[in-house]
């Protein structure tokens, strides 16, 4: 019973460190928590993903497909508060524009947006209205119900096989040493995963080697320009997974 327990908290500890959506309160908090609760933010995703394909569905009904897509996009930003769209503005300006570690990681902790993060978020919200405005919708709402939870099974996956950045400690979160067991990033792998029965098998496996592609080329950029990751590339790898999934799922259609 404890361990159940324990486990409704690092669920509710994931919803609320990634959406806006209200929680019961926990009454005990322990940092260590945000990390350990990694296992459990595919689940979240496929939440907020979840809601998405609804409304996308939905819309579709009674509007064109690019208005639909438009509406279950503009959904995950309302149900998340933006975070990682945050995030991948602020690695954006971050990668772009500094010229040391140390400007580029001053460069992210700016809240203020720079040209990268404005063209990284117009191209890549932009890309997802115009690539599930492509798909019948039923197939869209899978594609989005898929690509949440694979977006932060990637993020975890890099919280564990690259160090937090230097002198990011100041940033929005701040994680334990040595980031996610092996065993909680094979626990999200699992959660995200089974979508992917849904969709016909060529489709995943160009959606993730797409979505893959994308995410180790920032994961590597970020590891040379800045020494590893820290919360913002985390949230822009999510971005980046998720939208190379679904170009990649939709590649075959």
């Amino acid at each position: 019973m404890d361990w159940v327990r324990q486990q409704l908290r690092l669920l509710i500890c994931a919803t609320q460190f990634l959406t806006r959506v209200p929680t019961p309160a926990l009454k005990t908090f322990d940092p260590d928590w945000v990390t350990r609760s990694a296992r459990y933010f595919p689940l979240v995703g496929q939440g907020v993903g979840a809601v998405c394909a609804l409304l996308l569905w939905g819309s579709s009904r009674v509007w064109n497909p690019t208005v639909a897509a438009l509406l279950a996009v503009g959904a995950g930003l309302l149900i998340t508060g933006a975070f990682h769209e945050d995030g991948l503005a602020d690695a954006a300006d971050g990668l772009g524009g500094g010229q040391t570690v140390e400007r580029r990681l001053e460069i992210m902790k700016d809240s203020r947006i720079g040209t990268y993060g404005v063209c990284a978020l117009v191209v890549v919200l932009g890309l997802k209205v115009f690539t599930l405005a492509s798909v019948a919708p039923p197939r869209g709402a899978i594609l989005l119900l898929a690509a949440h939870g694979l977006g932060r099974a990637a993020a975890v996956l890099a919280m564990r096989l690259t160090p937090y950045a230097p002198d990011g400690a100041a940033g929005k979160w701040k994680p334990v040493p040595r980031g996610p067991h092996w065993g909680e990033v094979a626990i999200a792998a699992l959660i995200a995963a089974w979508p992917l029965v849904l969709l016909p098998p060529s489709a995943t496996l160009v959606g993730l080697a797409v979505g893959g592609l994308l995410a180790l080329l920032l994961s590597w950029r970020a590891r040379r320009l800045i020494g590893g990751h820290t919360g913002d590339v985390l949230g822009a790898i999510e971005q980046v997974f998720e939208l190379g999934f679904l170009l990649g799922a939709t590649a075959l259609s």
